[in-house]
């Protein structure tokens, strides 16, 4: 394990792969934490260098009291490659890690190569659905949103095909500090990245699962379309974290979008 204290935050990271060798960083969801992308970095060449940090109030980083702001979750990011040595890399970003990608590369775009952004938006839901979720936590804790919040992130015989994978997801989420959770689903309900994000020419992947009800296909395809270098890609019976379900699907269009 590998912490480092940032402008009084601790941060949970982990990079591995050869010194030298071409970046790829990776952003994880809301109500999980990094090993969500196990599966993906182990598919991915060995030539490749792999950054995975837990975003503030997930997995082992610190949880400061909520709420949290986008352009903090930015400057985390930023804080990280800056204390790491980490001049430019390739971003992945899942959800609101997607959402951080594209606020760290509206500010410092030469610090990213390229982006890939999965089952995001740069607008996601609605305020009064935030606030429900943020009030429904406050009162009831992690497990009072548990089985809904599992019913969006998987297709849906996901649960009956990997009955074990969605056990240890269930977990990981119900673990997640109340604070850290509605720290996060502040940051996302206060954010509209639309003008930041026409801005990016960062060359863009977006990637969304078919399946997915949080962040459905026609959000993550308006995003490809609002990015001035964007695509888009479906992934066919994937939900909102195609990362879990479909490790090779995802790390195929990684590989072949970064040439890696």
């Amino acid at each position: 394990m590998r912490f480092e204290t940032i402008d009084g935050l601790t941060h949970h990271i982990a990079l591995d792969g050869p010194a030298g060798a071409p970046v790829v960083a990776f952003a994880n969801s809301l109500g999980t934490d990094f090993r969500i992308w196990d599966g993906v970095v182990e598919r991915l060449p060995p030539s490749v260098r792999v950054l995975r940090y837990d975003m503030r109030g997930h997995g082992l980083t610190s949880a400061p009291p909520a709420p949290y702001a986008m352009t903090d979750l930015r400057d985390d990011l930023l804080g990280i490659l800056d204390r790491l040595g980490l001049d430019q890399v390739a971003l992945v970003g899942l959800s609101v890690g997607g959402m951080v990608a594209q606020s760290a590369a509206a500010k410092a775009p030469d610090r990213f190569s390229k982006l890939v952004l999965c089952d995001t938006g740069h607008i996601i839901a609605t305020r009064e659905i935030w606030n429900a979720r943020i009030e429904t936590v406050a009162a009831g804790g992690m497990t009072a949103i548990v089985e809904s919040v599992l019913d969006r992130w998987f297709g849906p015989d996901f649960r009956t095909r990997d009955p074990d994978l969605h056990a240890g997801m269930h977990a990981m989420l119900t673990t997640i500090p109340p604070q850290g959770y509605n720290g996060i689903c502040a940051a996302i309900r206060d954010a509209d990245l639309t003008e930041d994000t026409a801005r990016i020419e960062v060359p863009a992947l977006c990637l969304c699962g078919t399946e997915d009800k949080a962040t459905p296909t026609e959000l993550v395809a308006s995003l490809a379309d609002l990015l001035p270098n964007g695509s888009y890609m479906a992934i066919p019976g994937a939900g909102h974290l195609p990362c879990v379900e479909q490790p090779d699907a995802v790390a195929r269009h990684i590989i072949e979008f970064l040439n890696l």
